[in-house]
């Protein structure tokens, strides 16, 4: 493909992973980026990268990047002369579009003819009927009558699914396996599409029992030139939502693919499609398939696609839009391959991957290479907001045949270290792990019918010994790191007063550390040596010495045997990664006193994600046991973090308005004596 420009400059609609995503292609092309952003995005790393960056308004999506005046007003300002949508937020909203090409900047996506005629899942599934395109059986019309959808239902056969019209992501979307529950369902479908739509009307399909869904990307151009970059597998999903996703589909034959990539190019077509879209499809066990829906945007999982193809869907995108012709026919498209892609997002797979917000204290994906991709929109230091998508970033993977690229994606997962949220990279390695997923026996239920297998009654068994060893050595590493630092600074470097070495005359130094994991406390008994420490635990003694470098990696001797260990501190917790595997212990300070109840009161800690809303106590200011120190806000709930003892306040860790991680060390406290 030719480098010339096809734009001058290129204003991005979005935020995180995408943002950056866009930009990247932007800057190889020669293209001049101008970002935009909410307060809470002030220091995003989309606005680092962008060659310009605009202010758009609040934290809230609704005030700030769903503005179309707002940005439409940024790109004039800038001159920019077209304007990228990303996904989500404006990507598929026709008045947008419409908004842009009045305003004279072109709109990087499709017509607005187009994106008017997928908005509507029960129009399109018209649309596609008469474009033939395979449909599930069912009833997809404007008549809402709960009487007449249940007979649609009795006669399409049960069981059914509910869907709404107007909406996607699982919202406003029920089973119904029997004629008596149909009436409850529906009610409950329709006020639930109306909170999240606008709007109540469904539509009644055949439920298929275990089916795969398969997607084809497609690409058109202004010359009515319509091609498909072949299929992608993105059955593996919680909730509806996309977990891991593939290129090409598994078990694909020669004629499927035609038969499908044909329908798929056809209902393009049938819209007068025009750049990036994809057609989704369900697919039954005997392999037959049925149109769902079209994403008239890019969607989140097109690296797999870009990987075997060896493409870069945004430049074809930007080529597009400026009106090149597509740059390849269907003939010269090739597969290469196979891509895989795991979605790394800040929840709690163990709590109904329940979102989790905060600071990344620590982030180190693996490193990116021929085989692995590494796509984000946050880097260390950067928080995970509350008010949007919690995602890291997107894990992806390449290899000639499936089998390699799960081994890939196995030892890249083993290699990310996520530190200051809660994060799923553990449940995605069981996930690629599991016998079901890596013999590609797939369907959009994969995950419920392996819970054993990904969410293990053990899993929270007590770490190995290798574990405690490591979290015991890096604290005495740098302890003593800190140590010949506060030497160096003195007018006496080289006081022995300065030394951890433990050197006694005529005995040896022994002291105890003590760590908790869950409701196990265990402790160390450390003996200093000339070589490094003789550490105790249960009940066995091993010779330990070690090299500590940066970002918390150690190198760690036990008697001859060499292993490579991380060890990140976050207040009192010790994420100690050790052959693939987090484990997340406490150091039990003897000085940090608890409440007679075990509760949070009188803590030092953040007893939950939250916020920090007020600092009562001064620092340097000597209080009594039980004295308000901070106020934290969590779940909408104020708890107060009192003094655990008469002591002194030394300072504070976190200012009015930080975010604050479970567990993080809230204040530094110094108890009297």
């Amino acid at each position: 493909m030719k480098a010339n420009k096809v734009f001058q400059k290129i204003l991005i609609a979005n935020r995180g992973e995408i943002a950056c995503r866009v930009i990247k292609t932007a800057r190889r092309m020669g293209i001049r980026t101008v970002a935009v952003y909410s307060e809470a995005d002030a220091g995003a790393r989309h606005v680092r990268l962008a060659d310009e960056a605009v202010l758009l308004g609040p934290a809230a999506a609704r005030e700030s990047y769903l503005v179309n005046d707002r940005i439409i007003a940024a790109a004039k300002m800038c001159g920019a002369e077209a304007i990228h949508p990303g996904y989500g937020f404006l990507s598929e909203n026709e008045d947008f579009a419409a908004a842009c090409a009045e305003s004279g900047i072109a709109f990087i996506g499709p017509p607005v003819a187009a994106i008017r005629a997928m908005g509507s899942k029960s129009a399109a599934k018209t649309l596609m009927e008469k474009a033939g395109v395979p449909l599930t059986p069912g009833y997809h019309g404007n008549q809402q009558d709960a009487d007449f959808l249940g007979k649609q239902a009795d006669a399409i056969g049960y069981p059914v699914l509910i869907k709404a019209s107007g909406g996607g992501g699982g919202k406003g979307m029920r089973i119904v396996r029997a004629a008596k529950e149909f009436a409850d369902a529906l009610a409950s479908c329709q006020r639930e599409a109306s909170a999240s739509f606008g709007e109540d009307q469904v539509l009644i399909e055949r439920y298929l029992q275990r089916p795969r869904h398969i997607e084809f990307q497609v690409f058109g151009d202004t010359q009515g030139n319509v091609v498909h970059l072949f299929e992608r597998d993105c059955s593996v999903q919680r909730r509806h939502q996309k977990v891991l996703e593939e290129a090409p589909a598994p078990g694909m034959t020669v004629e499927r693919r035609a038969a499908m990539g044909k329908a798929a190019v056809d209902a393009a077509k049938a819209v007068g499609y025009v750049g990036a879209g994809t057609v989704e499809f369900i697919v039954d066990k005997d392999g037959t398939f049925y149109f769902m829906e079209m994403n008239t945007r890019l969607q989140v999982e097109h690296p797999v696609t870009e990987m075997i193809t060896g493409l870069d869907l945004v430049e074809w995108q930007l080529r597009v839009a400026s009106g090149e012709p597509l740059p390849l026919t269907q003939k010269q498209l090739s597969i290469r391959g196979h891509a895989l892609e795991a979605r790394i997002y800040a929840e709690d797979p163990d709590k109904g991957f329940l979102p989790s917000t905060g600071k990344l204290l620590h982030l180190a994906p693996p490193q990116e290479s021929l085989h692995v991709r590494v796509d984000t929109g946050v880097e260390q230091g950067d928080e995970i907001s509350p008010h949007y998508d919690p995602m890291i970033a997107k894990l992806i993977v390449w290899d000639e045949t499936r089998e390699r690229a799960l081994a890939h994606m196995l030892q890249a997962l083993a290699q990310y270290r996520v530190v200051g949220v809660a994060n799923n990279v553990a449940f995605l390695s069981r996930l690629v792990a599991c016998p079901a997923f890596t013999q590609a026996d797939l369907d959009t239920s994969l995950i419920e019918r392996e819970q054993d297998f990904l969410f293990p009654a053990g899993d929270t068994r007590e770490p190995p010994h290798e574990a405690w060893l490591a979290a015991a050595l890096a604290e005495l590493l740098r302890e003593d790191a800190l140590a010949k630092k506060q030497a160096a600074q003195h007018p006496d470097p080289y006081s022995p007063w300065h030394s951890r070495n433990g050197w006694r005359l005529n005995s040896t130094a022994r002291r105890t550390l003590l760590f908790r994991h869950g409701e196990l406390e265990q402790p160390l008994s450390v003996a200093y040596t000339g070589q490094g420490y003789n550490i105790a635990c249960d009940g066995r003694t091993t010779q330990a010495s070690g090299q500590l470098l940066a970002d918390g990696q150690l190198r760690i001797d036990l008697e001859g045997k060499r292993l490579v260990a991380t060890v990140i501190d976050a207040g009192e917790r010790r994420h100690v990664f050790l052959h693939g595997r987090v484990h997340v212990l406490s150091r039990v300070d003897p000085l940090h006193h608890a409440s007679e109840d075990g509760g949070a009161e009188g803590s030092l800690i953040a007893p939950m994600p939250g916020k920090v809303i007020a600092l009562i106590a001064q620092p340097g200011a000597k209080v009594e046991k039980g004295a308000p120190l901070l106020i934290l806000e969590a779940m909408k709930m104020e708890h107060t973090i009192a003094a655990p003892s008469a002591g002194l306040v030394k300072s504070f860790h976190y200012n009015v308005g930080d975010q604050v991680t479970d567990g993080a060390e809230l204040v530094e406290f110094v108890a009297e004596d």
